[in-house]
């Protein structure tokens, strides 16, 4: 027996004098280095008792260090349990208690408040922080730089993952190695990565996007990652002479777009840039090709399945859409109430399966018998529809779904008029109570920068567009959208503080 997602990612550049990463300030760490780093924190996850199969909660700042906790837990066959570093001490008790994590890693500066909370669910508590200081570097210095690999299967948890619970509790999804490692070795040859990459990684580390996807790829391909601690404009755009690719958001382009200095002459030597996480506007796509002479890639994926589908490498990256199935995924449409495959054109719920796929939610099987079906697809609680061509297009998340005097609204229809309208620069639409049709659709509007928008002007072209049902019933304008860490527009938010509109409260 061996360790797969050890040996196939880390084990392998074992005395490699490679550059793994690059810092900010110049400084790089060897695939070598950082190994024996690696090694030094299992060693002292083994001395605090910490074994294979215990699961181990960081809440920390983005570091070379955290990302070798990763790599220690593959080798010691921990779990893995990455942690918002927005979440409040009230916020991670949840999931320290859920998890039942034996060792809960944090900043110096939250120590305060997570310990009480720790001690009380018989956890234990070491610090790291963003300058790699703490107790537990401090520990791991006198630790032996190797450490004997603990065997493991494909199919043992790797990671927990938990979601962002915007309808309910948050739910764990349960990783395997297989999970992560299928989609690693698919997306290297989706995305034709290679060791002469550099990767430019501004993303953080508690997600799939930063850390299942760009650092898994990294490491199989065996390239470079520029591995900044946050997204800095100034810093993207002195180190990307420097790289070959880069991953981001959306608001990572947007931001770009929005500084002169971003010029084809600077964008001209890269391989790829690639979006994920939120929709990116066509707006943007057609913007960033005009200044650039680059096609953003833009592909779909989530916490419980990695990715699922990308726009080709090589053929039409097609603008609004998320392109095709993945090598070995099968992604297909339904019909949500008889499961039923609908054909091309018609929106439904968006399944799928594949190696790459959950294997459930953590203490919770019920929750988990609701949404992976027997046949191994996951109901992904996304709409979606195929067009001719059989390009995906995501339409919206189920629990966005307007349903007024009886009919379905899919607000991505209503936002894509909405954000052709003049001076709009994006928007969102929700839906609320309403006394009458039960729900009635809300739109809200971010102006451009110096801009004024013409409301009257922009309902009436709308109303030109859309059947009288699907009109947005107000038109709201506000400075910005709610978006969480990975930039998704927060709409349960909206949806609660526009509630009352249409009611006595």
């Amino acid at each position: 027996m061996a360790n797969p997602l050890y040996d196939e990612l880390f084990g392998k550049h074992l005395g490699q004098d490679t550059v793994f990463l690059q810092l900010a300030d110049g400084q790089t760490i060897s695939h070598d280095t950082f190994l024996k780093m690696s090694a030094q924190f299992a060693n002292s996850f083994k001395d605090l008792g910490i074994n294979a199969g215990d699961r181990l909660a960081v809440q920390v700042e983005k570091s070379p260090q955290c990302l070798a906790i990763y790599a220690a837990c593959a080798q010691s066959g921990v779990i893995f349990l990455p942690l918002n570093t927005g979440y409040t001490a009230n916020e991670i008790e949840y999931f320290i208690e859920n998890s039942g994590a034996s060792l809960v890693i944090c900043d110096d500066n939250k120590l305060t408040d997570l310990a009480p909370i720790v001690e009380s669910l018989n956890a234990a508590v070491e610090t790291l922080n963003s300058d790699g200081t703490g107790s537990l570097p401090t520990k791991a210095t006198s630790a032996p730089t190797s450490f004997a690999t603990i065997d493991r299967s494909g199919d043992d948890l790797a990671a927990i993952l938990y979601t962002s619970g915007t309808t309910g509790r948050s739910k764990g999804a349960m990783l395997t190695q297989e999970n992560l490692l299928s989609n690693a070795r698919t997306l290297v040859k989706a995305w034709k990565f290679t060791s002469d990459d550099a990767l430019l990684h501004a993303l953080p580390i508690f997600h799939t996007h930063g850390l299942f996807v760009a650092t898994n790829i990294s490491l199989l391909a065996g390239n470079k990652m520029i591995f900044l601690p946050k997204y800095n404009l100034d810093d993207i755009i002195a180190l990307l002479p420097e790289a070959t690719t880069m991953m981001g958001v959306p608001t990572f382009y947007t931001r770009l777009l929005s500084d002169n200095r971003f010029t084809s002459e600077l964008a001209q030597h890269m391989r790829l840039f690639i979006s994920g996480s939120a929709p990116l506007l066509a707006e943007t796509h057609i913007e960033f090709e005009a200044r650039t002479g680059h096609r953003i890639l833009e592909r779909y994926g989530m916490t419980e399945t990695n990715m699922n589908t990308s726009n080709p490498y090589d053929g039409e990256r097609r603008a609004g859409t998320v392109g095709f199935a993945l090598d070995g995924t099968d992604v297909k449409i339904t019909n949500s109430e008889t499961g039923t495959e609908l054909p091309k054109g018609e929106i439904g719920q968006i399944e799928v399966r594949g190696p790459n796929v959950f294997k459930g939610y953590w203490q919770m099987p019920e929750k988990t018998a609701e949404e992976l079906r027997e046949d191994g697809f996951f109901i992904t609680g996304d709409l979606g529809k195929y067009d001719d061509d059989g390009y995906l297009h995501i339409v919206g998340r189920n629990k966005d779904l307007i349903i007024s005097g009886g009919y379905n609204i899919y607000p991505k229809e209503i936002e894509l008029l909405l954000d052709q309208e003049e001076n709009v620069l994006e928007s969102a639409v929700i839906g609320v109570p309403h006394p009458d049709f039960g729900e009635t659709v809300v739109g809200i509007l971010v102006p451009k920068p110096n801009t004024n928008i013409d409301l009257t002007s922009v309902a009436t072209n709308v109303a030109k567009s859309l059947a009288r049902f699907k009109q947005p019933n107000k038109l709201i304008i506000v400075k910005e959208l709610p978006r969480n860490t990975m930039g998704k527009v927060q709409k349960n938010a909206l949806r609660a503080e526009y509630k009352d509109l249409f009611t006595d409260g």
